[in-house]
């Protein structure tokens, strides 16, 4: 069954590399502890140095395997570069194409490749490369979305296409408990990754106000209102904040570059302006209107109850999926 594990991790429970700095050392050794897989964010910029400091600070909070995630859409190389020299376990691409030689120098490594993907094509591309899993990302997703399908139609589509080849399709969209997990299993997922669940955790690096209202909000919307000029062409899922309701219908010729300032915030070492309308979530440095920045979140955000230990989540996930087919749907209940 799924909890056995994949890409030789104990648990196919994935986190996302949340950006731009939210998935750091505590969220990703606290998951590794778990027996999850974590996923550092690489900066959206060449750091090569920062990034092997980032990867070193996890490794003094865990001896267990993790992983770091490249968006391709900014500059990667050497930052990629980094992350191959010090051979961690995985390393998670999005948002552009894994060439083949990316994929080789990689395996070189020993370092595994999982992109992540949100169309059949993008799919069938990845799979031609020689990926050691991917990630199937649905519509329902928060944060930066790539595709268009819903999970639950993808998926299974993804998981025919694969169908006996070594490759371990991971679901992820909207997936916040044991139930979705089940139900990804069921549709031939081996794992799901969660960003939205993990977001909301005692160790992410979020803001606490970001925190605060993944439990208060729960509704979400698919805009491109944030960021549009610092990453064009890319959707993304936000919660419906009371900024983000007075702001949505933002004409398109309008972005972020000639906008007020509305705070302050110190991201992978560097200290940034942040702009009214910027794709920047507030993290704990962030100081300013925090309520008027961007907040990602999936659609199962109304689930999100508490803010709990990311091992806690990996547990209640992992025992309750266990508990629901051994109880519900073993044979004889059926």
């Amino acid at each position: 069954m799924g909890w056995k594990g994949i890409l030789g991790f104990e648990y196919g429970i994935v986190q996302a590399p949340l950006g731009p700095d939210i998935a750091g050392p505590e969220l990703v050794a606290a998951v590794a502890n778990a027996g999850g897989v974590g996923l550092l964010r690489a900066p959206d910029w060449e750091s090569p140095e920062y990034v092997k400091e980032l990867i070193r600070k996890t490794r003094k909070l865990t001896h267990k395997p993790f992983g770091v995630g490249v968006i391709l859409a900014f500059p990667h190389k050497e930052n990629i570069k980094a992350i191959l020299e010090e051979k961690v376990a995985v390393l998670q691409l999005y948002w552009g194409e894994c060439s083949k030689e990316l994929a080789i120098e990689a395996h070189n490594a020993g370092v595994k490749v999982v992109p992540q993907v949100g169309s059949f094509e993008e799919a069938k591309k990845a799979i031609n490369v020689g990926v050691d899993a991917i990630i199937v990302q649905g519509r329902e997703a928060g944060g930066h979305v790539i595709g268009q399908d819903a999970l639950i139609s993808l998926l299974p589509r993804v998981v025919d296409l694969v169908g006996d080849r070594d490759i371990s399709v991971i679901a992820a969209g909207a997936i916040v408990d044991a139930r979705g997990y089940v139900a990804a299993l069921a549709l031939g997922a081996k794992g799901i990754c969660m960003g939205t669940r993990f977001l909301a955790t005692h160790e992410s690096y979020a803001h606490s106000t970001y925190k605060q209202k993944l439990i208060e909000l729960d509704k979400t919307e698919y805009t491109d209102v944030f960021g549009r000029a610092r990453w064009p062409g890319a959707p993304h899922r936000v919660l419906q904040t009371p900024f983000f309701c007075d702001w949505k219908s933002l004409p398109a010729q309008e972005n972020e570059s000639n906008q007020p300032i509305i705070g302050r915030s110190v991201i992978h070492g560097v200290e940034r302006e942040i702009r009214r309308f910027a794709g920047t979530v507030p993290n704990p440095t962030t100081t300013g209107d925090i309520e008027s920045m961007v907040m990602y979140a999936g659609q199962s955000v109304g689930l999100i109850k508490e803010i709990i230990p990311a091992a806690e989540v990996v547990k209640r996930v992992v025992e309750g999926a266990k508990l629901l087919i051994h109880q519900t749907f073993s044979l004889d209940s059926v």
